[in-house]
């Protein structure tokens, strides 16, 4: 196992606008991961061990697994 901090579970990393991945809670035993961009971020912690949630443009709110680099 690594020790690579994941930056999804990191509040200050995430910014609205941002395109990233998350996974809904209706999807979390399939792993499926929704891409959007992000509206709102709905946790007030700053870091969280599943992921930050977000409510993305589309309305969908779920934890980011990954921050879309966009270059």
């Amino acid at each position: 196992m690594d020790n690579k901090v994941n930056r999804g579970n990191i509040r200050s990393e995430i910014q609205i606008g941002d395109l990233v991945l998350v996974i809904k809670k209706n999807d979390q035993r399939t792993g499926n991961l929704t891409e959007g961009i992000v509206k709102r971020i709905l946790t007030s912690a700053p870091k969280h061990h599943r992921g930050i949630k977000v409510m993305l443009d589309s309305g969908e709110v779920g934890r980011v697994k990954e921050i879309i680099d966009e270059d």
